[in-house]
């Protein structure tokens, strides 16, 4: 018998070009991503990692420091420095409340009566970015100089009198109190404030509004059933950009301030640059930023919320 021939071998297709061509296409947005990708490893999760390397070390500058696993570190961090986290979260609250007073009706001027000066508005809004950080804050050691022109017209109202009976002031002195430090914060952060309210209130439909007085609806029944709940995106991005960073901050009680009024960003300034307690400035940093980080969600989700700006 004759072997039977195998029958012969089918040969695969080659790949059609034009998959070849939808596969690059959909590579495209990973390769546009990756810059920043790279971006992040190297100047944020890089760092990250290593403070959090040398928030368990052991050590001093002269001898070196060694990773020896010192957990410690983090709770004598905390209960050593516990009035300082408390007088953190105390004056960004207070500035981000602040903020969000003033915030709100400049916001909603801009976004619903500017008209032609909208653009102008703006402008205005920003223009303290124009200048140095350091510069606007060393600003208010004039505006709230001691006999100065701000502080005779607190003093002679009155209000000098009750800030210092709360104990935000001490007698007719404003600089190197806590109303100070409070005030700079709500300077520098304003803006933070304003532009994501005017974003979101921007966004709304003003027919919305017609319809809301058609019904009936009186102007402070429409601003609390339909202008506020709407602008709630930009009420929370505004609130979270103004909060985060000044519960943080350690120029403004710096400058304005006295070591009474000592955030826990200075402490953290202080124990890298003067005291060298590097394990013990790490801790502080993971410390305050797990702070914030749970308020921050517990905020968001109370909000109701999580369509930010």
């Amino acid at each position: 018998m004759t072997a039977t021939a195998a029958p012969p071998r089918a040969e695969t297709p080659a790949e059609p070009p034009v998959h070849r061509a939808s596969l690059k296409k959909r590579l495209i947005p990973y390769w546009l991503l990756l810059p920043g990708i790279v971006w992040l490893l190297v100047f944020f999760v890089l760092p990250m990692v290593y403070q959090a390397s040398t928030s368990v070390q052991t050590g001093s500058l002269e001898e070196g420091f060694k990773v020896t696993w010192h957990f410690q570190t983090y709770w004598d961090a905390f209960t050593e420095y516990l009035p300082q986290f408390l007088r953190s979260l105390a004056y960004a609250g207070t500035a981000t409340v602040l903020c969000l007073l003033l915030g709100y009706p400049l916001a909603y001027l801009i976004a619903f009566k500017a008209g032609r000066w909208r653009n102008l508005l703006l402008v205005l809004v920003i223009a303290p970015f124009f200048t140095s950080f350091l510069i606007r804050t060393l600003a208010w050691k004039t505006i709230l100089a001691d006999g100065g022109p701000v502080v005779g017209v607190l003093d002679t109202i009155g209000f000098l009198d009750v800030t210092s009976w709360l104990g935000i002031t001490e007698g007719s002195r404003v600089l190197a109190t806590p109303l100070a430090v409070v005030c700079g914060l709500t300077y520098n952060f304003l803006p933070f404030m304003i532009l994501p309210l005017y974003t979101s209130l921007e966004r709304i439909d003003t027919r919305l509004h017609e319809a809301a007085g058609d019904l009936y609806a009186t102007p402070a029944t429409v601003f609390r059933k339909v202008t506020f709940p709407l602008s709630m995106p930009g009420v929370v991005s505004g609130t979270l950009l103004t909060f985060i960073p000044a519960s943080g901050d350690y120029v403004n009680a710096e400058l304005l301030g006295s070591t009474d009024t000592r955030m826990i960003g200075n402490v953290i300034q202080s124990q890298y640059l003067r005291i060298l307690d590097y394990p013990t400035a790490a801790a502080l940093s993971f410390i305050l930023m797990a702070i914030v980080l749970i308020m921050v969600t517990v905020y968001i989700r109370r909000a109701g919320t999580e369509d930010l700006v």
